[in-house]
């Protein structure tokens, strides 16, 4: 068997980190089985489906590095074969047209409610007359279509993550919607219960992978499967992603969309490898991994049944890794940006070395990339501004006269090496016997304008590229 899997959004809305983190798992089992990983569109929804949600979807994943084997397929190009699945469960009495209208269901539901029953369709118009039907056609009700659920049938699945699970038709809420009808068609709208299942046969999804919260539907879709005389797909159903309170994670959260952690300053591989970790633990411990590597060894039955907290602590953690790891040429065009935004004057081109220099510097000190602006922000420009503890300091006579022979000792020199820098620490150490301390505060407020940031000698030399290492103490000293 040929391993056939799928991930399916519905763009109504951007790409958010659970349907991410299921098509994360979709493709590393595809991947890991050498299989196929299909992208398909759930845009039934004509309302509130949206193209740039398509594009926002298309891009989120592309960004995560999840490419798809086939796809993007779009269920609004496949409404025949959902009218043809529907007409022939009507021609085999497992459907029919019901014509209940909105303010009959809600008095139902009222009456259930009033008796404390559990909310659910009553099956009343499963046995229409011929004649009893027209009346309704002739008061101009739109039907809905229904297909009948055996309310004595027990649904049970092997889950490739739950393991068995048990679910009784008469807690399935009566007989399912499957289908608006409308003027215009004679079948209409196809709801999601009905079309994901004529999709995934028409397909071949050998397995089904998504969250928890679809276990209902699937004992539905079971029924629909084998009311279709076709070959039910394996389930697996993953944890929840809760937020630090054991909630699920939703949009009352703040951020949950792919695009606002790409514009927090996350990496694509530390997101992907972050989100393989929601709910699935590797063989042998690791927590740092491309998703290449996660799908050697992935598979199903490391995935966790209980719901996966999301915790910012250790996806900042995996992200300074990567951060960390990556050459200062490449760092270099993903911090550009923040540091334009920060309106730092930029010249990618006619500065790359001196940015790459900047940036190798800074790297370690950096979580996320727009950290970037307030590590580097006291080394662009050619001027100072000394903060209250710096002109403190400078105000000292021994710091004053240290900063002008540091000035007179750099009077005419080209560009310095951190030999040449450490030897001016030394000799202004020496000719004012002082200690080596007092000369590096100085020099860091004169600089720097304050008393702490970015190692002192590295910055000094960043500085003295640009020529603005004289300017800058010239300066400080202009404002004592």
């Amino acid at each position: 068997m040929t391993v056939r899997v799928r991930i399916a959004p519905s763009p109504t809305g951007n790409l958010h980190i659970g349907t991410a983190r299921t098509a994360v798992f979709n493709w590393l089992f595809a991947r890991h089985e050498g299989g196929t990983f299909i992208l398909r569109i759930e845009d039934t929804d004509r309302a509130r489906s949206r193209p740039e949600y398509t594009e926002n979807i298309k891009s989120g994943l592309t960004w995560l590095g999840l490419d798809w084997d086939i796809g993007p397929l779009f269920q609004t190009e496949r409404f025949h074969l959902y009218e043809k699945a529907i007409q022939t469960l009507l021609d085999r009495g497992l459907a029919y047209r019901c014509y209940c209208s909105g303010t009959e269901l809600e008095e139902m539901r009222a009456a259930q409610k009033a008796r404390k029953e559990a909310p659910r369709y009553d099956n009343r118009h499963r046995n229409l007359t011929p004649e009893e039907e027209a009346a309704f056609k002739a008061e101009g009700r739109q039907p809905v279509i229904r297909f009948k659920i055996d309310e004595n049938r027990e649904i049970v699945w092997h889950d490739l993550v739950r393991g068995t699970v048990t679910w009784k038709g008469s807690d399935l809420g009566g007989d399912m919607v499957i289908a608006r009808t409308s003027e215009s068609s004679n079948i209409g709208q196809p709801l999601y219960n009905f079309a994901v299942v004529v999709d995934d046969l028409d397909m071949d999804i050998t397995h089904v992978i998504r969250g928890e919260d679809h276990i209902a539907n699937t004992a539905k879709q079971i029924l629909l499967y084998e009311a279709m005389g076709a070959k039910v797909p394996q389930f697996a159903h993953t944890p929840l992603i809760l937020n630090p309170q054991g909630q699920k994670l939703s949009k009352r959260n703040g951020v949950t969309s792919i695009d606002d952690f790409r514009k927090m300053g996350f990496l694509p591989e530390a997101m992907a490898n972050y989100m393989s970790l929601l709910g699935w633990t590797s063989p042998n411990g690791e927590e740092i991994f491309t998703l290449t590597e996660a799908a050697t060894q992935f598979s199903l039955d490391r995935v966790n049944k209980a719901g996966a907290k999301f915790d910012w602590a250790k996806l900042d953690w995996i992200n300074s890794q990567y951060i960390h790891k990556m050459p200062a040429e490449q760092l270099v065009e993903l911090l550009v940006p923040y540091w334009e935004e920060a309106g730092y004057e930029i010249d990618l081109k006619g500065d790359r070395p001196w940015l790459e220099s900047l940036t190798a510097m800074i790297a370690s000190s950096l979580t996320r990339l727009p950290d970037c602006i307030q590590e580097s922000r006291l080394l662009f420009g050619s001027s100072v501004k000394l903060s209250e503890k710096a002109m403190e300091l400078l105000q000292q006579e021994d710091a004053r006269q240290i900063i002008e022979t540091v000035i007179a000792a750099i009077e005419g020199e080209g560009k310095l090496t951190e030999t040449h820098v450490k030897g001016i620490v030394k000799q202004a150490t020496k000719a004012h016997k002082v200690k080596k301390g007092l000369v590096m505060r100085s020099l860091r407020a004169g600089l720097m304008g304050e008393l702490t940031g970015p190692d002192l000698i590295q910055s000094w030399l960043l500085l003295n590229q640009k020529g603005w290492d004289k300017m800058r103490l010239s300066q400080a000293l202009s404002q004592l």
